[in-house]
């Protein structure tokens, strides 16, 4: 397919995906999911504004689902393409730019996930359910949608599938109804959203509440009910983690936060806004995956909160959420977050000097030396302005840029409000070069 969709990217990392000349406000999705064929059928009524005056209008849909309708602004049915993962709409009267484009489509299919380079995302069949994990370009494997980070908005997601299954989605439960052999959830998700970190998880689960005088928010898990004891045990330090967090990265970004646990083994957690997912073997009996726990709460705030513009500044995300593991670890009384950044530093410099994080690429993006060496970066940072500064700024960065899309540049634009000295060489030695720089001796540390 050729045409101005491909001619300029919205990000250089995943060309293909994101679209341009409007700006999503909204998202209704109503899906229809029957488990047993893995069926998936829907409606999303997506609501924008257009910000060019263009003949037709793009969105990201992959081609396991097929399209059967698209309405737009309450028309007609509109003529649509649906071809290499874009559907391409032209409406019947031209829309001018800052014009309302409200786009219906309907759609059916088996949903399968998206094959790239950093493996099968999406939108994946479990033995008794669904799991939806879309990191980076998933999204499209369920409902069309302008699957870019730097696209936010607000969605309505209401799932109706067989009765004895829980169905999970992000935001607040703000509906159920059982009618016959079936089960309609709907959810509620007020805060900008990524196509990214949409979700919906469908399984033998029940949902229980974390009671714990700690939480400043409500804490629930949903999982299978053969996994509460030992769930009780492994992620019973999540209230305290909360606080930590909060004391040294801001007020918690969201009105509650979820944990499901599915009844099949995952290689590694998922990420999702409100909500994190993991698999039964993250459920050990000996704490065993606490450090990953604290990686997921962490991206609520890095990741979900404070999203990205660009796949580029993943760092701003990983770095981040590996650097929370290193401070819930000196707050829980293990090793400090000094003493696990000089280890992670000695391992690194075995490790090939042939990665830029700030800038890694679309192959190495999610690449380990990204999460360790940005939170080597971070670690530099706190070294070099001391604790009480170097928080203070993780405070507002989080609370300036509360539920936006944010840049690395204005991260350390942000930063150099808080430092005397200043901070070019440190950015230049830890983001924009190959060669790992060394750590400066420590100085007095406390964790917030």
């Amino acid at each position: 397919m050729t045409g101005k969709f491909y001619e300029t990217p919205i990000d250089e990392y995943l060309p293909q995906s994101g679209n341009a000349g409007y700006r999503v406000s909204r998202y209704d999705l109503e899906l229809t999911y029957r488990v047993v064929g893995n069926r998936l059928a829907g409606r999303a009524a997506i609501t924008a504004v257009t910000t060019a005056a263009r003949p037709r209008f793009a969105l990201d849909l992959d081609q396991a689902l097929s399209v059967s309708k698209v309405v737009v602004n309450g028309a007609k049915a509109a003529k649509f393409v649906h071809q290499r993962g874009k559907l391409l709409i032209t409406p019947r009267d031209r829309i001018p730019a800052g014009g309302a484009l409200v786009l219906v489509v309907h759609y059916q299919g088996i949903p399968k996930p998206v094959r790239g380079p950093w493996g099968d995302v999406g939108w994946e069949e479990l033995g008794e359910g669904a799991l939806v994990a879309n990191q980076p370009n998933g999204a499209a494997s369920w409902f069309p949608c302008d699957d870019h980070p730097s696209s936010k908005a607000r969605y309505r997601i209401s799932i109706t599938t067989d009765s004895p299954y829980y169905a999970a989605a992000n935001g607040t439960l703000v509906g159920k109804q059982t009618k016959a052999s079936s089960t309609t959830w709907v959810y509620e998700q007020s805060e900008p959203m990524s196509s990214y970190l949409a979700t919906v998880q469908i399984g033998p689960y029940r949902k229980y509440r974390l009671r714990s005088p700690r939480a400043s928010v409500p804490m629930q898990a949903i999982l299978p009910p053969a996994l509460r004891v030992v769930f009780d045990h492994d992620f019973a330090r999540q209230p305290q983690m909360l606080d930590v967090f909060e004391a040294a990265f801001g007020p918690y970004p969201f009105d509650e936060y979820t944990v499901v646990v599915t009844d099949d083994e995952l290689d590694i957690p998922i990420e999702a806004q409100g909500m994190s997912i993991f698999g039964a073997n993250h459920c050990d009996g000996r704490r065993g995956a606490e450090r990953l726990v604290a990686h997921e709460l962490a991206h609520q705030w890095f990741g979900n909160s404070l999203t990205i513009r660009q796949w580029r500044d993943i760092w701003l995300h990983e770095g981040f959420a590996c650097y929370a593991e290193w401070i819930w670890s000196e707050a829980a009384g293990g090793p400090t977050a000094d003493q696990l950044a000089r280890a992670a530093r000695h391992n690194l410099s075995r490790e090939p000097q042939d990665i830029v994080i700030g800038d890694p690429g679309p192959q190495r993006m999610f690449d380990d030396r990204v999460y360790k060496r940005g939170a080597l970066t971070l670690h530099a940072l706190r070294l070099q302005l001391g604790d009480s500064t170097f928080f203070a700024l993780l405070r507002d960065w989080t609370i300036r840029y509360r539920h936006s899309s944010v840049t690395t540049e204005e991260f350390t634009d942000l930063a150099a409000h808080y430092s005397l000295a200043p901070l070019r060489p440190l950015w230049e030695h830890w983001l924009l070069g190959q060669s790992l720089p060394h750590l400066p001796p420590t100085g007095g540390m406390s964790t917030a």
